[in-house]
């Protein structure tokens, strides 16, 4: 039974901030929306509301940095690239500085359609210099990866998820920059590709980022159990995107490898992938899951993850399409999927 862990960033941010006094929390009027009201009352002199003015915020926290401070902006993912992006590149990226970027509602994590969906916020990202990419996936890369962003000297952009969410890595193991988690059971037989133990060994290499980690959880275990053999990495650095254990999977000789992500597919974690088999000579169909250049609608995840194939049904029928293979796995099959209450009190979707 997975633990659902409720609004972990808000308690966890307080108290790792306390010995920190350099750390400043910078707003654009959505402070509780992004967990940090009661954070604004325990530390009021380290709090800044900037109002519904992204680009004024960016200069400012430029300027806060330069002057020795590491601040630290809430605000939903879209509203720190999209109208304040000259600002990021010129102000913050191009003089790498210790700004960090916490972005809520990454990809199709909220009903609030386009106006508040992240959807090629890694494309962006990616493609700015000096700066790093980072992707929680649960609980406890929401609470670790404060020490991550805080140690690293210059900028880090990091797709946060808030409200309600399950944990799915143990707290002491934690997130670490450029490391992938190897979410492969013990014995599976599929933890060096190629045909090496026989049985359908080494077939698929699955690489999920952020929400749609939990998807694949859901159905691997079934695909498995039909004779598959399938290595999962859960991939939580996308840039830098270098990672050998990452490497090493893609060069170890599966039939088909198979990206999922909560973003487009183009310029995200499969974008990352094809790029690096591409510069590696490596031979492999290489099968992209995410939305396919489409703006998603206002729904609820559990919809949106379905309609747009980014669900747990959408990566076994990549991987019977992969292999040729009718894997006999129906809806119902399925690992009981987590139903997200969009009006709780931890507001986990709704705006």
């Amino acid at each position: 039974m997975v633990e659902i862990v409720r609004r972990p960033h808000v308690e966890n941010f307080i108290s790792w901030s306390a010995d920190k006094p350099k750390v400043l929390v910078l707003t654009a009027d959505l402070t509780n929306s992004c967990e940090v009201g009661k954070w604004r009352d325990t530390y009021p002199e380290r709090y800044f509301s900037m109002g519904m003015a992204e680009q004024n915020m960016m200069g400012f926290a430029a300027g806060l940095a330069r002057e020795g401070f590491e601040p630290w902006l809430h605000t939903f993912a879209v509203f720190l690239y999209r109208r304040p992006l000259d600002q990021l590149l010129m102000s913050v990226a191009y003089p790498a500085l210790p700004v960090r970027l916490v972005g809520f509602l990454p990809g199709v994590t909220t009903p609030g359609g386009v106006t508040h969906q992240a959807i090629d916020d890694v494309a962006v990202m990616r493609a700015v210099p000096n700066m790093t990419v980072l992707s929680t996936g649960d609980a406890t890369e929401v609470e670790s990866v404060l020490d991550v962003a805080h140690a690293l000297p210059g900028p880090v952009y990091i797709r946060m998820l808030r409200g309600e969410m399950p944990r799915l890595f143990p707290t002491d193991e934690p997130f670490q920059l450029g490391k992938a988690r190897d979410l492969t059971p013990v014995g599976s037989g599929s933890g060096s590709g190629g045909d090496d133990d026989g049985g359908g060994s080494g077939d698929v290499l699955v690489l999920t980022e952020g929400i749609c980690t939990e998807e694949a959880l859901r159905a691997l275990p079934i695909v498995r159990d039909r004779g598959v053999g399938v290595r999962h990495l859960h991939i939580s650095t996308l840039k830098p995107f270098d990672d050998p254990m990452v490497m090493d999977a893609l060069a170890g000789g599966y039939r088909r490898v198979i990206t999922m992500e909560n973003h487009l597919r183009v310029g995200g974690l499969g974008s990352a992938v094809a790029e690096v088999m591409a510069e590696r000579g490596i031979g492999v169909p290489l099968t992209r899951l995410g939305l396919d250049d489409t703006y998603a609608h206002g729904a609820s995840q559990r919809y949106l993850l379905a309609e747009y194939g980014m669900d747990s049904a959408a990566l076994v029928r990549a991987i019977e399409k992969g292999l040729g293979e009718d894997l006999g796995i129906a809806e119902e099959d399925l690992a009981e999927v987590r139903v997200v209450d969009v009006h709780s009190s931890a507001k986990a979707e709704a705006l």
